[in-house]
């Protein structure tokens, strides 16, 4: 991916720009109006909180890893 490329070359760690990827595809809009028609907004909600956490702590490990 370029953009992350880019990222790790100016020296943004591995694990920040692996976050980031994940999150850019995890925690989209069209992805929220698709779950829309199956749950309800409190569980959109939840899920994803439940999806941030987990990038971010598998950032976090993947900085501590690498």
């Amino acid at each position: 991916m370029p953009v992350i490329d880019v990222f790790v070359s100016k020296g943004i760690p591995i694990g920040t720009a692996l976050a980031f990827m994940m999150a850019v595809v995890g925690l989209s809009l069209p992805e929220a109006t698709l779950l829309k028609k199956v749950m309800t907004w409190r569980l959109i909600g939840i899920f994803f909180g439940v999806i941030t956490l987990f990038i971010i702590i598998s950032g976090y490990l993947f900085n501590a890893i690498l």
